[in-house]
């Protein structure tokens, strides 16, 4: 057995964090600058604040921290709540508003042990 077999799969861990890191740090930085408008415009302040979340949250995973999660956690439960205020019960038009942070929400989740590791 080779350190690399043994090394492996802690390398694809860290490599599937820092992919994610680089995603949300992409996505947030989309949602903050549609959320920053849409501020000026007088209109909802919740894109920026998740685009910025998302942004912390990627820029927490390249630093493999454990905090990443719990911040992407913050933003998930923000985002069912400005879901539910904004649409309420009508699960058709709550679908846009929280499949995405949810899959997402699996992604930060499934990279606890990779980031306990560290």
């Amino acid at each position: 057995m080779t350190t690399h077999d043994i090394l492996g799969p802690h390398r694809r861990g860290n490599r599937a964090v820092m992919a994610l890191g680089v995603v949300c740090v992409l996505l947030g930085l989309v949602l903050l600058a549609g959320g920053v408008w849409l501020i000026v415009l007088g209109g909802s302040w919740y894109y920026g604040i998740a685009g910025l979340g998302l942004v912390l949250v990627g820029i927490l995973l390249f630093q493999h921290s454990l905090a990443a999660v719990w911040l992407y956690l913050a933003v998930w439960l923000g985002t069912v709540i400005w879901a539910f205020w904004e649409v309420g019960t009508d699960w058709w038009a709550q679908m846009p508003r929280l499949v995405g942070p949810t899959l997402i929400l699996i992604l930060v989740l499934l990279c606890i042990p990779a980031l306990r590791r560290r």
